[in-house]
């Protein structure tokens, strides 16, 4: 008659898993790729570069209001219609400058959709003015 030794239960042995755990993190940070935010594509002119007087009727000039309100040309506009405006004016004018000019407490966001809106209407040349009180 042959006897079974009975066993206890298994064990997995946990001595390397902080290891294993640890390579794992090294791995994944290292393959991970961070998608970073690519902000405002502008092309800035060098420095120094000396003034040059523009004809007023080159200029379309846009002020955001710290509520955020548009105004071209000082008519009240909605943002989302300035890219209908902007194209309109450059089929006018190839030479129309955009002088966008913010209040130093205008929101962000509307900053950059106006700008967005002029991007949508293939505007070539903004002007970004100081901010002014």
């Amino acid at each position: 008659m042959i006897i079974k030794e009975r066993r206890g239960p298994q064990e997995i042995p946990s001595s390397s898993m902080a290891d294993i755990a640890f390579l794992l993190l090294i791995f994944f940070l290292l393959t991970t790729t961070m998608s970073m935010d690519k902000g405002i594509n502008i092309v800035l002119p060098p420095p120094g570069q000396e003034e040059i007087e523009i004809p007023k009727e080159n200029i379309t000039n846009i002020l955001i209001n710290q509520a955020g309100k548009v105004l071209l040309d000082n008519k009240p506009f909605k943002i989302r219609d300035i890219a209908g405006f902007a194209e309109r004016a450059i089929a006018r004018n190839k030479n129309m400058i955009f002088s966008v000019q913010p209040h130093p407490k205008t929101k962000y966001d509307v900053y950059v959709q106006v700008l967005d809106q002029l991007k949508m209407a293939k505007a070539k040349k903004i002007s970004i003015a100081n901010p002014t009180e």
